[in-house]
């Protein structure tokens, strides 16, 4: 694995501690498809790190598998600093944003961000300051008795974020959110998940096709080579939060725009 930067980087102060631990893991289907081989990868608490890779890479059948959405061939995930519960097993504190916003269309934005709380048989009565809280996080705190129907694409992923973050994970992993979404609603969402990451020290793990989004977010981009999926290069984006149209239209976001355009390409070569 190949460590690339512009220049010497200071260390990022979100890496103190990892809060995930990957060794060797490896995914291989019922098929014989092996979509990962030997993935070696650790995410430190309160990082912001995407995945960026060709499709078919195995980007998102990585974050399933730190979900806990499917079983490893081979290899370890670990969570240094998981709690267990009573019988040993670990507790995965983790939201999950899917690339689609999958919401209930029957139900008012309040119901769907609701649903992580019910099924922990949360009474609406306790949960409503802390639905009225994440749509107020994510803009929609006048939207709770909407239906999906009367949303827009960006709306109705503000609600899909508000549900991942309903539980207040200190791991979000998101898979290509933004990926349908018009440019300006993309650019708009990617502020407003900088500054909700900024004030909740999450760790984000973040699925992206986009070298652009990926620079703008992260501390680290992971490049993935295609199929079996593996980690061809680790690349550390040393500029400050918060970031801004300014850092967008400087020489140094297109510095790193080309180094990482120009790992992607070595992975497809």
């Amino acid at each position: 694995m190949q460590m690339f930067a512009p220049e010497a980087a200071s260390a990022s102060p979100h890496t103190a501690k990892p809060i995930i631990t990957l060794n060797g893991v490896t995914k291989t289907y019922g098929n014989g498809t092996t979509a990962l081989r030997d993935v070696d990868l650790a995410i430190g608490q309160s990082e912001f790190v995407s995945l960026l890779g060709p499709s078919g890479c195995g980007k998102s059948t990585l974050l399933r598998l730190i979900a806990g959405l499917g079983e490893i061939s081979a290899g370890r995930i670990d969570w240094p600093q998981t709690a267990h519960t009573a019988r040993g097993e670990p507790e995965h504190d983790i939201g999950f944003v899917f690339q689609e916003p999958t919401l209930m269309p029957w139900a008012t934005v309040f119901d769907n961000v609701y649903l992580p709380l019910k099924l922990k048989r949360m009474s609406r009565r306790q949960a409503a300051p802390i639905i009225r809280d994440a749509l107020t996080k994510v803009g929609l705190e006048n939207f709770g008795k909407a239906y999906p129907r009367e949303l827009s694409g960006g709306m109705k992923m503000r609600v899909s974020i508000a549900r991942g973050l309903i539980t207040r994970p200190s791991v979000l992993l998101m898979d290509e959110p933004f990926a349908a979404l018009d440019e300006i609603t993309r650019f708009r969402l990617n502020d407003d998940l900088l500054a909700m990451w900024a004030g909740q020290h999450w760790t984000v793990i973040f699925v992206t096709h986009s070298v652009y989004e990926s620079v703008y977010l992260s501390d680290r981009i992971v490049v993935m080579g295609a199929r079996p999926g593996r980690v061809t290069a680790d690349i550390r984006i040393d500029e400050p939060y918060p970031r801004s149209e300014a850092f967008r239209l400087s020489s140094r976001y297109n510095d790193y725009c080309r180094l990482v355009s120009a790992a992607l390409h070595e992975t497809m070569t």
